[in-house]
């Protein structure tokens, strides 16, 4: 393992910043999910997704990230996972200060997972001096030299072609993204509901990228291709108190379909469910949360933590009976606010890759 963390003005004062609220955040993930969010904009069904903007930051909304994960393999079939997740977090609702003054925190992780290492960095900025951003039109996240930034033709409803690049101390990879199809509201045409007691977030995913590339893993390069992911989701509370974390599942299916399942993990164990079955026409299927079963069936120790990394995902309604496996159980990302991502292989009614997080363990 590796964890690139640059030690500058930035990141010392990013890092201050978010180690206020560490003890409740790192129960919950970034920016402390389940506190109290007044003054920040809510969360309301019928807001309708917007393109290109809402390709942009949402800065009046309390946390937003923007995450990519990737199923890759080598001329050789060897297999790999590749992850560019960037966060921004506000300190204190609007309005917006300017320079030095911005209450917006912005954090980088990128990895890349083998079957025998796990490779990954971190890094922070401080809002409002240029080193960190998004902007809608033409398309570009930035956090320090780890770009995800739009190429001409670009095709707004597809979100593509996009390149992106990150390095870590051991690793870099650039990969460029195409995809054929638009992107998929997530929920209720973009309204994503993480409670019964009014928890939400704005949730929409690209998930049929295809991507091609290089990884340079130890001063190696490796050429790769395979499907890829990213989710585009802003909030200002995105889970209630008594959550204590989530188990999401991005899948690619042989089968051409894709699926997005969560569970967010409930301290009375009443878990929510929600997921998204994709056909291979595109057309998007709301998952009932009683069509949706998800157990773990294999554990792993992680220092003092043992960790769900194996399990069997059913789909009530689809046919969907399957088993997950990672290709690195250790896929651990020991960052500030730790948490487990990592790719997967599925096996049973249908095949495929795909990737699994967990938070809150």
């Amino acid at each position: 393992m590796s964890a690139d963390r640059p030690i500058s003005r930035r990141t010392l004062l990013g890092g201050l910043a978010l180690a206020a609220t560490a003890t409740r955040a790192r129960a919950q993930g970034f920016a402390g999910l389940g506190s109290d969010a007044a003054g920040f904009a809510p969360v309301t069904p019928g807001r309708q997704l917007v393109f290109p903007a809402d390709f942009g930051a949402h800065p009046e909304f309390r946390i937003e990230w923007w995450y990519l994960t990737a199923n890759l393999r080598d001329a050789q079939g060897a297999r790999y996972g590749v992850q560019w997740t960037l966060f921004r977090q506000a300190l204190a609702p609007p309005p917006q200060r300017d320079g030095w003054a911005s209450q917006q925190i912005w954090m980088g992780h990128a990895a890349v997972t083998g079957a025998d290492d796990h490779r990954f960095a971190e890094t922070f900025a401080r809002g409002g001096i240029a080193q960190a951003g998004v902007t809608a039109m033409p398309f570009h996240a930035w956090i320090d030299r780890w770009e995800m930034k739009a190429y001409e033709p670009f095709d707004v409803s597809n979100l593509a072609p996009i390149e992106v690049t990150a390095r870590g101390n051991d690793f870099a990879y650039t990969l460029r993204l195409d995809a054929a199809r638009a992107v998929v509201p997530q929920g209720d045409r973009g309204y994503s509901r993480k409670s019964d007691r009014g928890q939400a977030s704005y949730y929409y995913s690209q998930p049929c990228f295809t991507a091609a590339g290089d990884l340079t893993l130890a001063g190696r390069p490796v050429r790769v291709t395979g499907p890829a992911w990213m989710d585009r989701e802003w909030s200002s509370q995105p889970l209630a108190a008594d959550q204590t974390g989530w188990d999401w599942f991005s899948l690619h299916l042989d089968s051409g379909e894709k699926v997005m399942l969560f569970r967010l993990r409930q301290r009375d164990g009443a878990d929510t469910f929600a997921g998204n079955w994709i056909a291979r026409d595109g057309r998007s299927i709301q998952l009932a949360p009683s069509a949706i079963a998800m157990a773990p069936t294999g554990f792993t120790g992680i220092g003092p933590r043992k960790l769900p990394t194996r399990w069997r995902l059913d789909i009530a309604g689809h046919g969907l009976a399957i088993d997950c496996t990672p290709l690195n159980p250790h896929s651990w990302m020991a960052t500030r606010f730790p948490y487990w991502e990592g790719p997967i292989a599925c096996h049973g009614s249908h095949a495929g890759v795909g990737y699994l997080e967990m938070t809150g363990y």
